[in-house]
């Protein structure tokens, strides 16, 4: 349910709502980016997706124990020249007590794609979810 919920927040690009499902103090490490807070987590996804145009995201549990969940990743985006992305990418989720992640840290390949090679097409549609993000 966490990974579902977070797939969706994501995918409304909403820096100020993705934001609340992190704790007041919360660190991440997204590539070579550090970021800790809430101010600080919202001016980083402005501005990556004013960077990242068209940003669709699907999201998988990977494994869990605890406090802890790993996930597994992929989206899609383009940039302002036209060129579409695929992102690949791991993150590690902490939380605290009340239930909000303290602690993300990201890591991100990136490969470019044409248009035509997208799969990832906005939110997943309800009938999708669950569904395994495949390799390739």
């Amino acid at each position: 349910q966490k990974v579902q919920a977070a797939e969706d927040a994501w995918n409304t690009r909403d820096p100020e709502r993705v934001a609340l499902a992190y704790t007041e103090d919360s660190v991440w490490r997204n590539r070579d980016t550090f970021v800790t807070g809430r101010p600080q987590i919202i001016a980083f996804l402005r501005e990556k997706w004013t960077r990242e145009l068209d940003y669709a995201l699907r999201k998988e549990l990977w494994t869990f124990g605890g406090n802890r969940i790993a996930v597994r990743f992929q989206y899609e985006c383009r940039d302002a020249s036209g060129q579409w992305w695929r992102s690949y990418g791991n993150e590690l989720w902490e939380f605290s007590a009340d239930g909000l992640m303290h602690r993300r840290e990201a890591c991100i390949n990136d490969l470019p794609i044409t248009g035509a090679d997208r799969r990832i097409l906005g939110p997943r549609p309800p009938a999708e979810r669950g569904t395994p993000i495949p390799v390739r």
